[in-house]
Order: C-alpha cells, then structure tokens, then sequence
C-alpha cells in the first residue's frame, strides 16, 4: 500500500507587466499555487504535524482555511451562492484549522482546487467594480471583488509565511 503525498505542482509565475485584472488574477494564482507548493510531497501526517505549542496550526489546516476561505469570498459573499458553510464555526471559531486532526488529505487538496475552479468561474467576465453588502456588526458594508482579490492575495501572503516555518519545522525545506 503507498501512503498518499500531496503532488508537486508548477507555481504560476506572477506576471512582471500587465493590466490590473491579469495582474491581479496572477498573482492570487501565484499564492494558492505556493501553499500548495509547500505541502509537496509530504504525507497526510506530515501536514498535520502542528506548527509550535500551545499553536495546532499545520499545513494541512492551512489547507482547509484557504478551501473555506475561497468558498466563502468568491461563491457565498460576491456570487450570492446559498451554499452551505463547510464547518460549524458556531460550535468552533477554528472549525477549519482543527478539522485537520481527522481530515483525509486527499480529498482536501481536492475540495481546494475545486473551490479555486469554482472562484475563477464566478468571476469570470465580473467587473473588479462589482459589490456586494454584508452585514457586519458596525452595520453593514459594501465590498468590491477588487476588494475580494486583494484581501484574498493578503490572506495568502500571510498564510504562507505561517507554511514557510511549519514545513521548516517539518523536514528542513526552506525558501519560495
């Protein structure tokens, strides 16, 4: 029997000189394609191993955020999509990070490039000048899918500067 490894991938290179949507667009894709880069080649356990105590964040957790993450910016807020949430964030704030304990891996890396399958399709042919309101708790507040992009190009960046130092922690692997 193999035991599972998340597949290598080719990062999408980010683009030097283009309008603002490819631009945009190239960029989100550089950082999803590098979360998945630092999870290469590593085994279910391996991206569960927690980044440092008293934290459980692992790669895998990581994993499961950004499938959430994209599901709900793109399809449930900008799109409208009633869809259902992926974990009961009543019952837990970190529902998607500690679902990493039991998660198959496989089928985790598989809902993630899904939901980025399913981003790029609810905005295909969208204006970066489309809204969308929210409720919040200030009240209620109205957002731009440029907005949408360059808040999902953050949460990346962020993210994967936390899989830099888990996958370090993990097996020595360092750099872009």
């Amino acid at each position: 029997m193999t035991t599972w490894q998340a597949p290598k991938i080719d990062r999408t290179q980010e683009p030097l000189v283009a309008d603002e949507r490819t631009m945009l667009e190239g960029w989100l894709d550089h950082h999803r394609d590098t979360l998945l880069h630092k999870c290469a080649g590593l085994t279910t356990e391996q991206l569960r191993v927690a980044s440092v105590e008293p934290s459980g964040l692992s790669l895998l957790g990581l994993v499961l955020h950004m499938t959430d993450v994209e599901r709900s910016w793109f399809r449930q807020c900008f799109a409208g999509q009633d869809l259902p949430d992926l974990y009961d964030f009543d019952a837990d704030n970190d529902a998607d990070f500690h679902a990493a304990a039991d998660a198959d891996a496989e089928a985790a890396f598989a809902a993630f490039r899904a939901e980025v399958d399913a981003a790029r399709a609810v905005t295909e042919g969208r204006s970066l000048d489309e809204t969308f309101t929210l409720p919040r708790r200030d009240g209620t507040r109205t957002f731009s899918l440029r907005w949408v992009y360059v808040h999902m190009i953050e949460e990346y960046a962020r993210h994967n500067g936390h899989a830099d130092l888990i996958r370090e922690r993990i097996d020595g692997v360092t750099g872009e």
